[in-house]
């Protein structure tokens, strides 16, 4: 069963970046599949992007494209969601999620990290 601690988040002014990082422990993080997801207040947790076992596949939605990028390093047992050009509409708690058999990139994942707050405010 592995475990997951997201990091990273913070307060950033428009236009500027972050990365966000989720670090796995209890399990081979090389056999799980990854996503990341986030929840503004007052709104469903969405999906925003995700990535296959080995990294040689990714998705995300439209309102991130060009703009966040998702990535992992299995040596180090770490997924990363590199944000750009951040949008107030980006605010919100960011998760990341992982499943050994992850037939639907959007879900569902078997774990979850705690989530770590991003805003995005002048």
């Amino acid at each position: 069963q592995v475990q997951l601690v997201e990091s990273g988040g913070g307060l950033v002014q428009p236009g500027g970046s972050l990365r966000l990082s989720c670090a796995a422990s209890g399990g081979t993080f090389s056999y799980y599949g990854m996503g990341w997801f986030r929840q503004a207040p007052g709104k469903e947790r969405e999906f925003v992007a995700a990535i296959s076992q080995s990294g040689d596949t990714t998705y995300d939605v439209e309102a991130v494209k060009g703009r966040f990028t998702i990535s992992r390093d299995n040596a180090k047992n770490t997924g990363y969601l590199q944000m750009n050009s951040l949008k107030p509409e980006d605010t919100a708690i960011y998760y990341c999620a992982a499943s050994i058999r992850v037939r639907d990139p959007r879900g569902p994942y078997a774990y979850w990290g705690q989530g770590t707050q991003v805003t995005v405010s002048s």
